[in-house]
């Protein structure tokens, strides 16, 4: 099995179908070596809209056609992949409520759960701990090459 570690397009070049050629690229990388399958951890574009719904649901929100909502999900399920799993901390930032401020460029009064621009979940603040948290989360993507579509 081949493992992408990240597959990046610069802003400039976002909305021309080079996402699914660079799935389709490693798709054929795997197939030349004889491997079965390429599993991907993504990290879903449109996710930071609804930081506040936990990923395990938003994985399963669709379209009328059946195609999933976020748009980086669905260029993989057009490749034929599918969900096998939610990581809920694939990534974990803490750093003092001074440091998130600095980051954020936002205040954190009290203790509690922030939506913070560009984060697919809250991050936690603890006032009494002098912490803030975050944890983002993936959502590994399985592309099976035995019989796959791409």
């Amino acid at each position: 099995m081949l493992s992408a570690l990240a597959a990046i397009i610069d802003p400039t070049a976002r909305g021309k179908g080079l996402s699914g050629e660079v799935l389709k690229a490693m798709i054929a990388i795997a197939r030349q070596h004889g491997l079965d399958a390429l599993v991907a951890p993504v990290r879903p574009t449109l996710k930071t809209a609804y930081p506040l719904a936990p990923m395990e649901r938003y994985v399963r929100w669709t379209r009328t056609d059946g195609a999933p909502i976020d748009p980086w999900l669905r260029t993989h399920w057009r490749l034929g992949a599918e969900v096998v799993r939610v990581i809920p901390r694939a990534l974990v930032i803490a750093g003092r409520v001074a440091d998130w401020e600095d980051w954020t460029e936002m205040s954190f009064p009290d203790s509690g759960p922030y939506v913070v621009p560009g984060a697919l979940q809250p991050v936690v603040i603890d006032r009494e701990r002098d912490e803030g948290r975050y944890e983002d989360p993936n959502v590994w993507m399985l592309h099976s090459l035995t019989g796959a579509r791409a």
